[in-house]
């Protein structure tokens, strides 16, 4: 099973076609990088969450549009894969993530001299999406999920509910180095399961996209945005969580009702990059539009203006203890 690590601008983006013309330089890999990118004051590194990097895309191209001298690199690696693998190796300045960072991954960027920044950036709606034609589930309690997703639990629909078909699940989830995995484990399954092994793991949500459109007996999550993309080709689940279903939406993870799958979205910033002109003029300029359409327009829940107040502040802060 294949995953995908380097997204393009110029394929598959849906109603974000416009992106294609952005100036935003993707890397075919990080691997053979070395040391804090940005050296020359000119490039910003980004990896880490799938979930994340269609805001990080958005706001990279209007950043790109008035900056055109300033190259971006950004790269699917997981929120694991972005923090373990190359942020807190000093290999990128700016890491996405669909979690907070780990008490292992802090130790590591330590190991590493990189001070992690976390300034969140959007909330997301986590979506558990299914067949059009699995007309018999629209609605999913807490609790049947848990016996989907977890170790040794259902295999069929009937184990479920005896009226609904005696077919197998075809199971379609985020890859184990993902934050998406990470939450999905933590609200779904708790301290009391494991996350089963046997489904289809992918950092390539639109690969989940493909695979539940393709079995009408498949069910798959992953961040709102990829089903905001894609509502005609897969159904979005509600979830009840006691106090009946909730879909989920903009509006729903807004306000709160939709739980236990509303998530804080985040970019984690190495400190030791701002010194940087290129990183701190990327990261402000992301402070700045967090708060806008470039965020909703790919189907999360822009922070507030008070949020975004104290992100600058942090980052102003962080700013003149680097280059003072």
């Amino acid at each position: 099973m294949s995953r995908d690590t380097t997204a393009s601008l110029s394929t598959g983006f849906g109603r974000r076609d416009f992106l294609a013309a952005a100036s935003v330089a993707l890397s075919g890999g990080l691997a053979g990088c070395t040391g804090v990118f940005a050296a020359e004051g000119n490039q910003v590194n980004i990896a880490g969450s799938s979930t994340v990097f269609p805001v990080t895309e958005a706001i990279a191209s209007a950043f790109s549009e008035e900056n055109p001298t300033i190259n971006l690199s950004l790269s699917k690696t997981g929120t694991g894969g972005g923090f373990g693998n190359f942020f807190c190796a000093g290999r990128t300045d700016i890491n996405n993530a669909s979690r907070s960072i780990a008490d292992a991954e802090i130790e590591q960027c330590g190991d590493s001299d990189v001070t992690p920044l976390e300034f969140p950036i959007a909330t997301d709606a986590l979506t558990v999406v299914a067949n059009p034609d699995a007309d018999w589930v629209d609605c999913l309690t807490v609790e049947q999920l848990r016996e989907i997703w977890r170790t040794d639990g259902a295999e069929r629909w009937s184990d479920i509910n005896e009226e609904w078909p005696d077919q197998e699940f075809e199971l379609y989830g985020a890859a184990t180095t993902s934050g998406t995995f990470d939450y999905f484990n933590e609200a779904i399954l708790g301290e009391e399961a494991n996350h089963t092994g046997d489904y289809y793991a992918t950092e390539r949500d639109r690969s989940i996209v493909q695979g539940v459109r393709g079995f009408q007996n498949a069910i798959g999550y992953f961040g709102f945005a990829y089903y905001s993309e894609n509502p005609d080709r897969i159904k979005a689940i509600s979830i009840d969580n006691g106090n009946g279903c909730v879909e989920p939406s903009i509006e729903t993870a807004k306000s709160g009702e939709y739980r236990p799958l509303s998530r804080p979205l985040f970019i984690y910033v190495a400190k030791e990059s701002l010194a940087q002109p290129a990183v701190r003029d990327f990261a402000r300029f992301y402070m700045e539009r967090a708060t806008t359409d470039l965020v909703s327009d790919v189907g999360y829940v822009p922070i507030t203006e008070t949020q975004r107040d104290e992100n600058l502040e942090k980052l102003e802060t962080a700013i003149e203890e680097v280059t003072e």
